[in-house]
């Protein structure tokens, strides 16, 4: 919150580079478990098991998506924060203010498919540029913000003491 008691809300760069850290702090554990159940590094389409299509069905790659869904949410709806944010300065919250909880950060983390219409995450970042509040689509409903934390941590210190 700024001086007024406002909320700063977090712009398209800062949460851009939370999600390359928590993207590469996930890759850092993903890498070393794929080299010693697969045998490879990086895995190819000759790695895969495709059941279905283009629809990956190999089990260490479903197991990787629901570490990463889980990550965000966990991390969000519990502490507030991935580890990106939080080394960003950056926290989740309820449009009141308070922790999103898993449902909200649940909600929010499933939406990323709609803000990542049609491409490389469109609609999310057109709506997070021309929202007042920087809210992608995942956030509008699920009735969260992302916002700067180091400035709410003062506040809420000088409203204590």
């Amino acid at each position: 919150m700024d001086i007024r008691g406002e909320p700063r809300y977090a712009g398209l760069r800062p949460r851009f580079l939370a999600l390359v850290i928590d993207l590469a702090l996930l890759v850092a554990l993903f890498l070393p478990v794929t080299r010693l159940v697969k045998g490879v590094w990086i895995m190819g389409a000759s790695d895969h098991r495709w059941a279905w299509g283009l629809f990956i069905t190999d089990p260490l790659c479903l197991a990787f998506l629901a570490v990463m869904f889980l990550y965000f949410v966990l991390l969000e709806g519990l502490v507030g924060a991935t580890l990106g944010k939080r080394l960003l300065g950056l926290r989740v919250i309820k449009e009141d203010g308070g922790k999103p909880g898993l449902l909200k950060s649940a909600a929010r983390n499933l939406l990323r498919l709609v803000d990542g219409l049609p491409a490389l995450n469109l609609v999310g970042v057109v709506l997070i540029l021309c929202s007042t509040e920087r809210a992608r689509f995942g956030d509008r409903v699920a009735g969260t913000r992302v916002v700067h934390s180091a400035v709410v941590r003062i506040q809420t210190r000088e409203a204590t003491g």
